[in-house]
């Protein structure tokens, strides 16, 4: 590159932006054709994981990734809980360490947030509307006290307010504050539009970074915008595999494709807008790279012929060690999570053993949380607690074998 063109990338870079047309382009123009036939194939194999085990299994299933998100999105920014604290904080148990008590309410609130978003979007509202962005930075920092909210450099984060002082992030210096509502206007205008599935995966891609971009909060910006896009992605996914998930395991790659996009346009060949149409195509591209890898990785965590070989070793296991738990217990477990839910006496009957062997391990299986129940004697359903999935699930969530620091 001249010394010239370098130059004047530099000095546009540090522009303070106040017009929209600032961070055009907002979709890449170049490869769609490519980006839609990925996209395609990532929504196949995503409603196919519906087809993988009962309603209930997945939705048991859904709870256990809500958790891994927040492990995950947190992890990010450099602020997660251990995945054993954050089932102890969704119990109410709470460190006596008061930073790890704070982690803890942080999860929580996550948690609790991305289930909020997922039900506005299930009752028809649209996740890249740039009132949804407000309210998903809302819906996480509105459940932490001031304290728990409080920035690295001490400024207390007010939950959905968009930010009114100039930042700079990295090499980037977002839109000037009584500009921020303009450019999430123009947001809108472009990735709110109904679309196809795999037509709105693309904007997807490029909402969460062009949000990022603008950087409207001011602090919370990638959590809130990570909760954007799952819920963005929810009628896709159904909360079937986390997106936060692989972003945090290629997390430097994230943050370095993100900063792609924010370059300025390098010369006549790099698209027509003020930024760099090639680094767009390579954060949406990426993106789609992570999407692919999830939704593929979780169809073949769900796979039923390796689910029952899983349960068989994890039984395998547990018996070698616990003689309350029987090899017997293979069967019900794998009808539990293909058929769903059964009553005891089914359960029981399922194992082939006496009415009071039966009972003993079944008793034993709902207090290892191998089988979970509502009521002492209602239905039972599949459980899938944290010391378990490194047999159910390899990979998913391996974290949860670990234990906490001290």
């Amino acid at each position: 590159m001249w010394p010239e063109e370098r130059s004047a990338i530099e000095s546009r870079r540090a522009t303070l932006y106040t017009d929209p047309v600032q961070f055009e382009p907002l979709l890449p123009q170049k490869g769609l054709d490519v980006f839609r036939s990925r996209a395609a194939a990532i929504t196949e194999t995503s409603l196919r994981l519906s087809s993988k085990a009962h309603l209930a299994t997945r939705e048991r299933l859904r709870e256990l990734l809500r958790a891994m998100n927040s492990y995950y999105s947190n992890r990010i920014e450099g602020q997660s809980a251990h995945p054993l604290n954050i089932e102890r904080a969704l119990k109410r148990d709470f460190s006596d360490k008061p930073e790890t008590a704070k982690l803890q309410r942080i999860a929580l609130a996550h948690i609790e947030a991305e289930r909020e978003l997922e039900e506005r979007v299930e009752e028809g509202a649209n996740a890249l509307t740039a009132e949804f962005a407000l309210d998903a930075h809302r819906a996480m920092y509105g459940r932490l006290s001031p304290a728990d909210r409080t920035s690295a450099d001490g400024v207390v984060v007010q939950p959905g307010e968009l930010r009114t002082q100039t930042v700079r992030v990295g090499e980037h210096v977002p839109p000037e504050p009584r500009s921020i509502g303009r450019f999430l206007g123009r947001y809108e205008e472009v990735y709110a539009a109904r679309r196809s599935h795999d037509e709105r995966l693309i904007r997807i891609a490029c909402a969460h970074q062009r949000l990022a971009w603008v950087h409207p909060f001011v602090d919370g910006n990638g959590r809130a915008a990570r909760l954007v896009t799952h819920a963005a992605l929810y009628p896709i996914t159904e909360g079937g595999w986390s997106v936060s998930r692989g972003l945090a395991r290629r997390r430097d790659e994230y943050y370095a494709r993100l900063a792609d996009a924010d370059e300025p346009r390098r010369g006549d060949l790099d698209g027509r807008g003020n930024l760099s149409e090639e680094g767009l195509r390579r954060w949406s591209g990426f993106f789609l790279d992570v999407c692919e890898d999830q939704s593929a990785f979780m169809g073949r965590v769900l796979d039923l012929s390796g689910v029952k070989v899983r349960i068989t070793a994890l039984i395998a296991f547990r018996s070698a060690t616990d003689r309350k738990i029987r090899g017997e217990a293979v069967l019900p477990l794998y009808h539990l999570f293909t058929a769903g839910p059964a009553t005891r006496a089914e359960f029981r009957q399922m194992t082939g053993l006496g009415a009071r062997t039966a009972q003993a391990l079944l008793s034993r299986l709902l207090a290892t949380g191998l089988v979970e129940s509502d009521t002492p004697l209602g239905p039972v359903r599949f459980g899938m607690p944290l010391d378990a999935l490194q047999f159910l699930f390899p990979d998913l969530y391996p974290e949860a074998a670990t234990r906490p620091e001290a």
